[in-house]
């Protein structure tokens, strides 16, 4: 398996694209920096991010290092745009291209070759194909379905066969996509964004079940469902890149009370949550800010009362 326990902590990479806010180059490379002095030696990316700008900033800080584990995407091309918005795809650092979804095999080929070009190294260690089979990306289709049934997936097997990548898998926010595609496509890995949560539990409820019987593990992103996991239920708190509803508000301020009366912050229940899970062989956290990483670092290895979990069971945030 190429993600082992020293790969427990895991730093993506979307926020050094400036999602949200700018990102200069060189602030990106001191949040990588940070991460990497916290021990951190596996990092995630992906065309999307900045239409390539976090696999370039990313490439550039790993070049002289040794002893990291790389993944980036396919699913994107990208090519020129003569005339770019400002904010691209919600990234403020974005490089001067635009992108559409394609999920065939010379797609992928053409894909991983960009990537490194990009990323100016010459491994890559986990391939995942990015937001299929999801309806906000408008790639819930037949369509793309098609694609990467009929072809794509060919090339993820050729890949890895002839050593090119050493895993392949999804990363993606759904899990009915990863239900649908086990078995059909090869997955080492699935990186999934916010379904394996203190809110969101429907990976447990459907995908765990499937998981052992094609030998596959997870890497779980979106820990803090968009933030409202770190924040707590304040005004404009986001879940899911949407303002909180009132029920996620109200169930949130649940889970902030039972982490208060064991003096414990919500935050810091939330990091070490997915890693109770013997699926999940990473946690993936990610931030343009030095102080925030550092601080979600210690918040990860911090002890946690045994007695936290079991009142988070009892009144049902986590379920059995």
């Amino acid at each position: 398996m190429v993600l082992t326990s020293d790969h427990a902590l895991s730093f993506g990479t979307a926020s050094l694209g400036g999602l949200y806010q700018p990102v200069q180059p060189e602030d990106a490379q001191v949040v990588l920096q940070t991460a990497w002095d916290a021990g951190i030696r596996y990092f995630d990316t992906a065309p999307h991010y900045g239409n390539g700008a976090s696999e370039r900033r990313l490439g550039d800080f790993l070049r002289d290092k040794a002893g990291w584990v790389l993944s980036t995407k396919v699913g994107r091309l990208l090519t020129p745009d003569a005339a770019p918005p400002a904010v691209i795809n919600g990234f403020h650092s974005a490089l001067p291209l635009k992108q559409h979804f394609d999920f065939t095999y010379d797609a992928i080929m053409r894909s991983v070759e960009d990537s490194f070009q990009r990323l100016g190294l010459n491994r890559i260690d986990i391939l995942y194909v990015h937001d299929i089979g999801d309806p906000g990306a408008g790639t819930d289709t037949a369509h793309h379905r098609a694609q990467l049934l009929d072809s794509g997936q060919k090339a993820l097997r050729q890949l890895k066969a002839e050593g090119v990548v050493a895993a392949v898998g999804l990363g993606v926010n759904t899990v009915e996509i990863c239900e649908e595609l086990l078995g059909q496509v090869e997955m080492d890995l699935i990186l999934l964004a916010g379904r394996y949560t203190l809110l969101d539990q429907t990976a447990k409820d459907r995908l765990f079940p499937l998981l052992c019987n094609h030998g596959t593990k997870l890497v779980i992103g979106g820990v803090f469902n968009s933030g409202i996991l770190a924040t707590g239920p304040v005004r404009g708190a986001m879940y899911d890149y949407q303002p909180a509803p009132q029920h996620i508000l109200d169930r949130t301020a649940g889970i902030a009370r039972i982490c208060d009366r064991h003096q414990v912050s919500m935050a810091a229940a939330a990091l070490q949550f997915p890693a109770q899970s013997d699926h999940v062989v990473s946690t993936l956290i990610g931030t343009s800010k030095p102080g925030s990483l550092t601080r979600n670092i210690a918040q990860y290895h911090q002890e946690l009362p045994q007695e936290l979990w079991a009142d988070l069971r009892q009144a049902g945030v986590i379920r059995e």
